[in-house]
């Protein structure tokens, strides 16, 4: 298999095959691109994240069933003055409504009849201090955001002509009078156009970073190039296959798993770039013939960039195993990007390497030595040559087999002592806290949570099947310390056995506080039915935003404890299968979960100390567990598969010592790309993705300058043979070890 895999890559980049190889990847992209729709025209941001079998999804169905509501999705518009609302800030918002009755929104779906009312009226329902009231504009709940965007900026037209654009454009805190859209359609509209916009300039701030670096650290302009056009030839072949399976529904993604498959694309693409140019590169240096040096770089680096892949491409996979929809909409636009990715490097850009050769390199060209001597003679001037390996390469190599145990101490202490951070991390399920602060709907929002009760923004919904039997339920729970208000029961529109109840916590409905009071709730109204008779299974439900937020936690907690083993599993597996050795297997593992979880702890500094943000998305912890775990092993197999390439010729100190040198400057170069593409998510104006960002990236680069050239090597030179058992090599004399 291992033969066939060799013959086939150095076939795609011989003579004949470079060209042909080069033509079928060309006709892949028109072709693809030509019949099948852009995956970015397809994402939908509105997807639900929960399981069926939620509670609080359970309860939003049997809402819909015994409840009904056909007034539609709310767009809520809040009027804001700071010193307080006019009689004629009323009259503005009453002719509103009367234009919206004669000329009503292409989805419109339900009007209030505020335009009825006299400014008294309204007046009635602003907020205590008269600065803000808010009013509804029901929509089409099948309504595409195309349409939805289109009617707000009709409703901005408008009300500019009325007033003037400032209604939208003057900060909060100036005088006059100020208008925002929130509530679901505001929000989701804003977030769309969010991520259209993120979407363009990380891909530009991507590609510019990635062709500096490449630049600066190769000094080459045409190799800076080649790992992008392998990139962009990965994408032009991911975009519209995936823009098919969105479509034709076989799957749904977002734009949130859009964005960030670009810049795993970019990052972990170029790294499979580097590790074959690096290998050609020191080919090149010992083999005249372009090709035959070309072979030998498959050879040496070709299993370790397939195995690389493979890993990553499992690992993510894992995530199909999620229940929460965010992260089980990951899975195929990540594992699809890295397959493609990793077979366009195997094909392609061995392909475009046969057709530059040396000219890849300039101005920098590596020659052999015979070669060298020959351009000497020519010019009639010494020729710098290229040397395999820098000296700082070479030096910690060196330093780190004939100190290990100091390097091991030192690792530790400095990983050790950022995860310890790692407990100390706060959480928020809050999405609305993940956008921008003056994003218009989360200025609305936060004017509503301002003005009004926090908890009658979102009250609970709770259901109750009482099979006739008499429950009184009201006055128990509007005795409990962390609830306001219970609304009167309300009896099921299909069976009236179901009542529902409106209940307002004390607390904000977003914070973890208010989510912690869902289980409390839960067991208090089980102790009431069962006291009434009733057996609180399959007659208890909660729902609202609170509900949601707490269902979301139990799930993601669920995803955790499911999709972090099935990963070590697989990684163990693939491991097991390439070194042939459990002992490297298990230190492997433990070192990268060790750097997890300095980057998670490390992480929380930078966001938390730094940046001032109260809490990390909940999110974040799976999110950036399989990316640093399988991204992590990347490099640990490159480097060990040298390490171990090393040990069939060399004594156990010196295969270590070369494998770190051999791998050190492309693993350097490659995680600093990976880093910097994954910190160019930090500059998004959206938290979860500049969380993401900032811990992925400080992973990366503890991979990069502590774990795998310092701490995995140290450990190897410390086990000796005892790190290769039960494999072949273990079965190396003593003396052949040092």
């Amino acid at each position: 298999m291992k033969k066939f895999f060799i013959e086939f890559v150095t076939a795609v980049s011989s003579k004949k095959g470079r060209w042909i190889t080069l033509a079928v990847w060309v006709l892949l992209v028109a072709v693809l691109t030509a019949v099948f729709p852009s995956v970015n025209k397809e994402t939908d941001n509105g997807a639900a994240n929960l399981p069926d079998n939620a509670m609080s999804v359970k309860a939003e169905k049997i809402a819909k069933e015994q409840y009904p509501d056909n007034t539609g999705t709310p767009l809520l518009i809040v009027w804001h003055r700071t010193d307080g609302l006019t009689t004629q800030d009323y009259q503005k918002i009453s002719s509103l409504y009367q234009h919206l009755e004669k000329h009503p929104l292409s989805a419109q779906n339900f009007l209030p009849p505020l335009g009825k009312l006299p400014p008294q009226g309204l007046q009635a329902s602003a907020s205590e201090d008269g600065k803000t009231i808010v009013t509804p504009v029901f929509m089409n709940k099948k309504a595409s955001t195309e349409e939805l965007t289109s009617d707000l900026s009709s409703l901005k037209k408008y009300l500019s002509k009325v007033e003037s654009k400032s209604l939208f454009d003057r900060k909060i805190s100036d005088s006059g009078l100020h208008v925002r859209f929130t509530g679901p359609v505001g929000i989701s509209t804003d977030a769309s156009a969010l991520f259209s916009k993120a979407d363009v300039t990380l891909l530009i701030g991507t590609v510019l970073l990635v062709l500096i670096l490449l630049v600066l650290l190769y000094r080459s302009p045409l190799l800076a190039l080649v790992p992008l056009i392998g990139v962009g030839f990965a994408y032009g072949v991911t975009n519209p296959l995936l823009g098919f399976l969105a479509k034709e529904g076989f799957i749904t993604v977002d734009s949130q798993a859009v964005s960030i498959m670009t810049v795993l694309l970019f990052g972990a693409g170029t790294d499979y770039c580097l590790f074959l140019v690096s290998k050609y590169r020191e080919c090149l240096l010992e083999e005249e013939d372009k090709f035959t040096a070309l072979e030998h770089a498959i050879k040496h680096s070709g299993g370790a960039i397939l195995v690389s892949a493979l890993t990553v491409v499992l690992s993510l996979s894992t995530l199909l195993l999620a229940q929460y929809g965010s992260f089980h909409r990951f899975a195929v636009p990540f594992s699809l990007v890295i397959l493609i990715m990793g077979m366009a490097a195997l094909t392609l850009l061995p392909a475009l390497l046969g057709i530059l050769g040396r000219a890849a390199f300039y101005p920098f060209v590596p020659r052999t030595e015979e070669m060298t001597k020959k351009l000497e003679e020519k010019k009639g001037k010494k020729v710098r040559r290229i040397a395999p390996h820098g000296k700082f390469s070479r030096k910690i190599g060196h330093w780190v087999t004939r100190k290990p145990w100091t390097v091991i101490i030192l690792s530790v202490v400095l990983l050790g002592a950022l995860a310890s951070f790692v407990p100390r991390i706060q959480y928020t399920q809050d999405l609305i806290e993940s956008f921008p602060k003056d994003m218009p709907s989360r200025e609305g929002f936060d004017l509503m949570s301002e003005h009004f009760s926090q908890g009658k923004l979102a009250p609970l919904q709770l259901i109750i099947n009482t099979e006739g039997k008499k429950v009184e339920i009201k006055d128990q729970l509007s005795k409990l310390s962390y609830i306001e208000e219970v609304s009167e029961k309300k009896e099921g529109v299909k069976n009236k056995e179901y009542h529902s109840y409106d209940i307002t916590l004390k607390e904000d409905p977003y914070s973890m506080e208010a989510v912690d009071t869902i289980p409390k709730l839960n067991k208090k109204v089980s102790t009431i039915l069962k006291d009434s008779g009733v057996e609180p299974q399959d007659h208890l439900w909660i729902g609202g935003e609170t509900s949601k937020q707490y269902d979301t936690v139990k799930t993601t907690e669920r995803d955790m404890k499911v999709i972090v083993p099935t990963v070590i599993v697989i990684i163990a597996a693939l491991l097991l299968m390439y070194l042939r050795s459990i002992v490297a297997m298990v230190y492997l593992i433990l070192t990268v979960l060790l750097s997890y979880l300095s980057a998670l702890g490390a992480g929380w500094i930078l966001v938390h100390d730094v940046l001032g943000i109260s809490a990390i998305q909940g999110l974040i912890p799976l999110y950036s567990f399989v990316f640093l775990v399988a991204l992590g092993e990347d490099y640990n197999i490159f480097m060990i598969s040298s390490i171990w390439k090393n040990k069939n010729k060399q004594s156990n100190r010196l295969a270590i010592a070369n494998g770190v040198s051999e791998t050190s400057s492309v693993i350097t170069s490659a995680g600093l790309i990976l880093a910097g593409t994954f910190a160019v998510l930090a500059t998004l104006p959206i938290q979860v993705l500049l969380q993401f960002g900032i811990v992925t990236a400080i992973g990366v680069l503890l991979d990069t300058f502590v774990v795998r050239p310092l701490l995995v090597p140290a450990i190897t030179a410390v086990l000796g043979r005892y790190a290769y058992w039960p494999g072949r090599r273990w079965k190396m004399k003593e003396s052949e070890e040092e």
